[in-house]
């Protein structure tokens, strides 16, 4: 029996014309919810992933790299505002280094593989309703960016954020867009059904999809990979890196006890009382970096066999209406994840990549370590490192958090950190140029100015 929450949401999607193939996941979920599931993979259920092949070892001839580029596209998920970064629009449109915002290296980046590689693979955004519009205007700095009539994005689906105590849309009159969220990455398969994109590409040639968020600057497209794919017959690929004390609460690849299959398993669907297991990265030495492959044959065969839907496992994601309010009315958000469509293919394999594949910006901690003489970039735009040790363990204090304190507080720059092996700033400190970070890094104290040139070691 439908519930009159969900009578309300279908109806308030229906008339803001969003797909019915995405309104029945999510009426899928809300019985899940409704039927209180949690979402939760218990560590019982799962046995670490240990051995797994390296990129390394995944070399085809040039040939084959080339003629798989040529039948590839890059899809970049971009519906991410950055909202607890304080970023206003997309947190794509930041910038992020020598002035350039990732959407901008992110371009720079796929006309350099056409360069090198003489292919014309295309580049897609899955934007959001609130990312679309300034995104494509970045876009338009890049000539030629656009392949064959193609379009350079596709919007994600939408749907009502839920009161918890009814599950019916909230509502919000001081801002009517708070009302609506996004359903996770994980609606990306299927957008690129409700769009016919995924018919489109396939009828142009385009065997495999690379995907990866567009935070994260290291995910560019590896023609080594669908060459391999290709040979080897495998239909999706799930790059993982092995896990740091950064990474203790991203979410990592497992083996479900009860089949064998590869699972993603995030943050939000640890059981209660296990955090210490999914953070010890010891037990569960791989993270997933978010960066898959997918035959795009394949993933239509499986949308077609289950009526456009995967069905990926929840993720419940708790917040309040307006996420700069912690008073407002609390709601949930049912969302998906990409990435768990790992457990969908048979044959999935996890492929393990070096940390120069997984550069994110989530927080200013992360912005600071990315903007610092710790990288560089090449001439295709690649962030390349340039240290030969474990990058330095960066946390930030709350005048630091949005990007508007951040950039008030480092306004000649940050500081270098090659020579760093952690720098916590616990005080209200703005830092000059030239200053150079040793050894342990600890500023503490109230409010104050760190002069230009200083060299800091140990406690400041």
């Amino acid at each position: 029996m439908t519930s009159e929450g969900l009578r309300a949401a279908t109806t308030k999607m229906r008339a803001a014309g969003v797909p019915e193939l995405a309104i029945s996941v999510f009426s899928r979920f809300h019985a899940q919810l409704r039927s209180e599931a949690t979402g939760t993979i218990p560590e019982d259920t799962i046995t670490p992933l240990r051995e797994v092949q390296h990129i390394d070892d995944v070399r085809p001839p040039e040939a084959a790299v080339r003629d798989a580029l040529a039948r590839t596209v890059v899809i970049k998920l971009n519906g991410g505002l950055g909202t607890s970064m304080g970023v206003s629009g997309p947190k794509s449109a930041l910038a992020v280094r020598d002035g350039l915002t990732f959407l901008d290296i992110i371009a720079r980046q796929v006309i350099a593989l056409r360069r090198r590689h003489d292919v014309a693979t295309p580049l897609l955004l899955m934007n959001s309703f609130r990312t679309r519009e300034e995104s494509l205007a970045i876009l338009e700095r890049h000539a030629g960016l656009a392949v064959g009539g193609l379009p350079l994005d596709f919007l994600q689906n939408r749907e009502p954020k839920l009161r918890v105590d009814d599950l019916a849309p909230v509502e919000w009159p001081q801002d009517r867009e708070l009302e609506w969220c996004p359903p996770g990455h994980g609606d990306v398969y299927v957008a690129l059904r409700t769009t016919g994109l995924i018919d489109d590409l396939r009828e142009r040639g385009i065997r495999h999809a690379f995907l990866s968020n567009a935070d994260n600057l290291g995910a560019t497209c590896d023609g080594a990979v669908p060459a391999w794919m290709t040979q080897e017959g495998v239909p999706y690929v799930a790059e993982v890196s092995t896990r740091t004390r950064n990474d203790r609460k991203g979410g990592h690849l497992a083996v479900r006890r009860t089949d064998g299959r590869l699972v993603l398993r995030d943050s939000a669907m640890v059981a209660e009382g296990e955090d210490d297991y999914f953070q010890d990265t010891d037990r569960h030495p791989w993270f997933h970096t978010n960066n898959l492959w997918v035959d795009l044959d394949v993933l239509a065969a499986r949308l077609e066999e289950r009526d456009g839907d995967l069905g990926l496992p929840i993720i419940v994601n708790r917040k309040t209406v307006d996420p700069t309010q912690s008073d407002s009315t609390p709601v949930i958000q049912v969302e998906s994840a990409m990435g768990a469509a790992v457990e969908v293919f048979e044959g999935s394999r996890a492929l393990a990549v070096d940390r120069s594949r997984f550069r994110p910006v989530k927080t200013t901690n992360e912005l600071l370590l990315i903007r610092s003489d710790l990288y560089r970039l090449t001439e295709d735009f690649v962030v390349e490192s340039t240290i030969d040790h474990e990058e330095p363990f960066v946390d930030l204090g709350a005048a630091y958090t949005l990007v508007d304190g951040f950039e008030k507080r480092f306004p000649r720059g940050v500081p270098s950190i090659r020579g760093c092996s952690s720098l916590r700033v616990e005080a209200d400190a703005t830092f000059g140029a030239d200053v150079v970070c040793t050894g342990d890094v600890r500023v503490s104290g109230g409010v104050r100015t760190i002069p230009d040139g200083a060299r800091l070691e140990g406690d400041v």
